[in-house]
């Protein structure tokens, strides 16, 4: 990131605009121009727009940059015309042009996660294609004649560190600066400032039990969104339930278990109470003889109908009076159903 992205990347815009203003007349209006097609970009998804051009450059973080690399070809393509004033050691727009296409054909190459040994000479090809169009443009208008570590340093070191060290992106600093953010920094923004490290370590803790349970990989380009779940864990018919359970139970840990079998327990309890559950008359605890006469009214089980009770009471009286207040489940007559307690 800070070896491309805030380095060579940023040294190269750098390099450009003195490259406009001091081979023009009007280099100063060129720059303007650079501006001009920044903000006019159409808007699309991945892509920044720069309102306000290259005015900001000091303050553009790595990813702006990124941004910037998507669109400056086309920026620089056909900005100015040719050397008609015979301005020594000239940069033509091809030349400029075709510097920003070299090097976003050596970026996207190191972001390679792998490197095959014919990776890295292409790679290497890569590189030097594009440093030799860097030092011919830029080697005028540089304080230094050119003489950056970094440039150096990617030049003639980078492939025998990919070579002894793996790719690029395995040792960049984006990804702990990136941690360092969501996971500090954010988080203390949302803490009240006093005994900051025990509320870090909760937030953290309950953002990573929130992504885990909701079988989401940890994303730290989104700002964390404590215990709330985006995504169901499990999908099944209730009436499958119990089969569900039984093939899941073994590829979950103990305390899903455990939640499958009080599930199950609660679930049973929720649908006692339920009117409507089940068109089968014997569901419940208590059975209700019918009237022989008023038998025939209802859909019972041999004359009897069953209910849960509600309510149990007992008057003190002598002899004592027992009552229930029971409800029926599925009473039917054969004009209308009803559900009624008795």
């Amino acid at each position: 990131m800070h070896h491309l992205d805030l380095g060579l990347f940023r040294y190269q815009i750098i390099f450009t605009c003195d490259i406009l203003k001091s081979q023009h007349v009007n280099g100063n209006k060129l720059v303007e121009e650079v501006d001009r097609r920044l903000a006019a970009i159409p808007r699309f998804p991945g892509i920044k727009i720069f309102s306000n051009g290259l005015q900001s450059i000091a303050r553009l973080t790595a990813s702006e940059y990124r941004s910037l690399m998507k669109v400056m070809i086309f920026v620089i393509d056909n900005l100015y015309d040719e050397n008609n004033n015979e301005v020594d050691n000239f940069v033509n727009n091809d030349d400029l042009t075709k510097l920003y296409e070299y090097w976003n054909e050596m970026y996207i190459l190191s972001r390679y996660e792998e490197f095959s040994e014919s990776d890295l000479e292409k790679f290497n090809d890569a590189i030097h294609r594009w440093a030799r169009m860097f030092v011919k443009a830029f080697k005028f208008v540089s304080p230094s004649n050119l003489k950056l570590p970094k440039l150096h340093s990617w030049v003639y070191h980078i492939i025998d560190s990919i070579r002894s060290y793996g790719a690029i992106n395995g040792y960049t600093t984006e990804t702990y600066e990136s941690l360092h953010k969501y996971f500090v920094k954010i988080p203390y923004r949302i803490s009240n400032k006093k005994d900051v490290e025990p509320q870090l370590l909760r937030t953290i803790k309950r953002q990573a039990i929130s992504i885990r349970m909701s079988q989401h990989s940890v994303n730290p380009a989104k700002t964390p969104r404590t215990c709330k779940f985006s995504a169901r864990l499990f999908e099944f018919s209730l009436q499958d339930a119990n089969t569900f359970f039984n093939e899941k139970k073994d590829s979950v840990d103990n305390k899903m278990q455990t939640g499958f079998a009080r599930f199950i327990s609660c679930l049973d309890s929720y649908l006692d109470l339920l009117d409507g559950f089940t068109i089968i008359v014997w569901f419940s605890d208590i059975a209700i003889s019918m009237d022989s006469e008023e038998s025939n009214d209802y859909i019972s089980d041999k004359g009897l109908c069953y209910g849960q009770a509600l309510l149990l009471a007992e008057v003190l009286t002598d002899p004592p009076l027992n009552l229930a207040l029971i409800q029926c489940y599925r009473v039917y007559t054969w004009c209308r159903s009803h559900s009624t307690p008795i």
